[in-house]
């Protein structure tokens, strides 16, 4: 399998997913910028969207978006547990949280990266995250991770996403059960790995 990335972005949760679950894969640098892999291929001609993350299978078939590709990882070795069994009720939670994380998150984040967004519009989507990440702190009350005390591919895209915090002046202090959240899922071997990797930490 190839995984197509950019670093920190949204596809570092996939890549996480991939060093959890122990599977072999070629990671691919497709900057946002220049859309140019290493080889000088246009990554347009990968992925016609031309944004990360986007996984090519070995017999050539592909994926896109971050919530479908992390399932597709964590079902190749469901002995690891990154994601509940399909057709139960914790399937249906953990693709809630990923809905969650994905639209009320991820979403909201995206105009505090895109050029030229309006000081009012950046006020507004701090405000509304802000609210957002408080409820998320409470739901963290009395649990390891997102789901109990197992983790699963929705933990290393929330982690991924509250990372940007730092980035756009987005203080996580106030959330006390998020704080601890993240240095827990922070100082596990796969995500220590993936980061590594994309160069974000030494």
């Amino acid at each position: 399998m190839k995984l197509y990335y950019s670093p920190g972005a949204c596809s570092l949760s996939p890549h996480i997913a991939m060093y959890e679950a122990g599977l072999a894969f070629e990671a691919i640098a497709a900057p946002t910028k220049t859309h140019q892999l290493p080889d000088g291929t246009d990554f347009y001609t990968v992925n016609p969207l031309g944004y990360v993350p986007y996984l090519t299978l070995d017999d050539g078939r592909g994926l896109h978006e971050g919530p479908a590709i992390v399932q597709y990882i964590a079902d190749q070795v469901p002995e690891k547990k990154l994601a509940p069994a399909n057709g139960t009720y914790e399937r249906y939670k953990l693709q809630e949280w990923l809905t969650f994380i994905g639209t009320e998150l991820h979403k909201t984040f995206s105009p505090l990266f895109t050029p030229g967004t309006v000081a009012e519009t950046k006020a507004a989507s701090i405000e509304r995250l802000k609210g957002r990440l408080q409820w998320v702190d409470g739901e963290l009350a009395g649990k390891q991770y997102l789901m109990g005390d197992q983790f699963t591919v929705a933990d290393g895209y929330l982690f991924v996403v509250t990372n940007w915090g730092q980035y756009v002046g987005l203080d996580l202090s106030p959330y006390a059960n998020l704080v601890a959240y993240r240095a827990r899922v922070g100082a596990r071997p796969a995500v220590i790995a993936a980061m590594k990797a994309e160069g974000l930490i030494a």
